[in-house]
């Protein structure tokens, strides 16, 4: 029996010597990476705003019940909270507030329309969270735009799987502070420590993808699938965050999430075996280079205004629909699930067929369709009416997102240097941009002339963007990387995989034994 277990335990070690050289292998860390950092990017979303907006009245009713203790204050207690909180929990109590069926002016009984009491009004304490929610939500893509020229070029130096795994390591600690706070300052703090661990395993992640897959559609198909680990992310976030705050409470969304980055950790440690790596005489572009070439520019303002829309409804979407609709918590989160569904839709089929038809066509309609959709919210009377729209929202930025990512490593295969730690921390301050940017400003803008205007100004934003992308149809580069490309695509198997930045220094993996399906 003993003899058995060895054996076991020597093929196990020796299958993991084999796989740490492994694409596909690779992919998948890439993929569980950016699907946690993605699920904690969005399972805020509709905890957030309720649970501020419960702390706010928490407190104000406890200072009303300091000044005037009464029945009438317990009632009015009751009254505010019940219809939106069962997560502000007091301690000792096992018990959750849950929606009342109250009869309102109008007579309507258990199961009768809303009256307008029910809901929070336009110049409640609600409508003034979407500049707290907004800064909230932002704070994370404004650390990360400001981590990200440092993690670009620290690549390039060191490799990319010590950048990814102290991503891990920051994401954890960052969902563990999550779960456990209970003020907006100890949340502000762990939303921005959450854009250090981002940094860190986007840039990473899309550098090491890049170096491994040097074909140029085997790039765009691997990226895609990479994607979808980002699109599952959003799609499993807003749900599962809704609906676990809902029935169980604020944290045990979080504590699940620590769960799966503890997964994501263990499988780096096993795979990658985080260490330095020594560069080789290849040197990247400089990252101002790189900001400097026009066509990047445009492929980074593509992904910045294209996610912008998004950002711009995450913080603002809730509040609207609270105001509106009267929606339930759980609803908060299921309206973005159109959109998230049809974003991993959209990466799935244009990670490759975005090469076919050619990905600044394939960017162009999809930032169009984007301002579109974005306009076309508002007029959504309640969560059923905000299906197409959003759908087509999260297939459009899919859309943009597997064509400009990938577009981004052939720009510095076709006019610079081929090394992608840079240029993927472009790509990410450009996602981040939209990030820090959408939420921040769309907060003020809605609450100083409304969600519908917010919503107009970027669904034109967006439109009168899309015809730059024109000018990604043929980009011109050096006539000696021109051939260079042209010869990989007809001999990608014969190629080394020794890439500067990446642990396959100095190996002697085969790409026979590995090939990309």
């Amino acid at each position: 029996m003993g003899r058995l277990e060895e054996l076991r335990h020597f093929n196990l070690l020796q299958w993991l010597r084999e796989e740490r050289q492994s694409r596909k292998l690779i992919l998948f860390i890439v993929f569980v990476a950016l699907l946690l950092d993605n699920m904690l990017l969005t399972v805020v979303v509709p905890i957030i705003p309720s649970y501020l907006y419960n702390l706010d009245e928490s407190a104000e009713l406890a200072l009303k019940n300091q000044t005037a203790p009464g029945p009438d204050a317990a009632g009015s207690f009751h009254s505010i909270v019940s219809l939106y909180d069962n997560s502000v929990r007091t301690s000792g109590s096992n018990s959750s507030a849950r929606p009342v069926d109250r009869v309102g002016p109008t007579g309507a009984g258990p199961g009768g329309p809303h009256n307008s009491s029910d809901c929070p009004q336009a110049s409640s304490t609600l409508a003034n969270e979407n500049v707290r929610v907004g800064l909230l939500f932002a704070s994370k893509a404004t650390v990360q735009l400001i981590t990200n020229p440092f993690i670009g070029p620290l690549t390039n130096r060191i490799g990319y799987q010590l950048p990814i795994f102290v991503g891990f390591c920051i994401m954890f600690l960052s969902t563990i502070m999550f779960a456990f706070s209970s003020s907006y300052a100890l949340l502000f703090v762990a939303r921005s420590l959450q854009g250090v661990g981002s940094s860190c395993s986007s840039v990473a992640g899309m550098g090491m993808l890049a170096s491994v897959y040097t074909d140029d559609e085997e790039r765009g198909h691997a990226i895609g699938i990479a994607l979808g680990g980002l699109a599952m992310g959003v799609l499993v976030g807003p749900p599962f965050g809704s609906v676990m705050y809902e029935f169980v409470g604020k944290t045990a969304p979080f504590l699940i999430l620590a769960f799966l980055a503890l997964f994501d950790g263990a499988l780096q440690l096993v795979v990658l075996q985080p260490t330095k790596v020594e560069p080789e005489s290849q040197k990247g572009t400089p990252l101002l280079t790189l900001m400097k070439d026009p066509y990047i520019v445009i492929a980074a303002g593509a992904i910045c205004f294209g996610n912008m829309a998004i950002a711009m409804l995450e913080p603002t979407l809730p509040i609207w629909m609270m105001e509106t609709m009267c929606a339930r918590k759980w609803q908060l989160g299921v309206a973005f699930l159109p959109a998230s569904i049809s974003y991993l839709i959209g990466t799935y089929i244009f990670g490759s067929l975005a090469h076919r038809m050619g990905r600044w066509l394939c960017a162009l309609v999809g930032m169009a369709l984007v301002g579109i959709s974005v306009i076309c919210v508002p007029f959504a009377s309640n969560i059923y009416g905000l299906i197409l729209p959003n759908f087509g929202i999260g297939f459009a930025i899919g859309m943009v997102d597997s064509s400009m990512m990938p577009i981004m490593g052939y720009l510095v295969d076709l006019r610079h240097v081929s090394v992608y730690g840079s240029v993927y921390a472009i790509a990410d301050v450009a996602f981040c941009m939209g990030f820090a940017l959408g939420p921040s400003i769309g907060g003020s803008i809605a609450e100083s002339i409304g969600f519908p205007w917010l919503m107009t100004i970027i669904g034109i934003v967006d439109i009168l963007f899309s015809p730059l992308c024109i000018f990604l149809r043929n980009p011109p580069g050096q006539e000696e990387k021109i051939a260079i490309l042209m010869d990989s695509s007809c001999s990608m198997k014969t190629r080394s995989y020794s890439t500067q930045g990446t642990f396959y220094q100095g190996g002697d993996m085969d790409p026979e034994d590995d090939e990309y399906d």
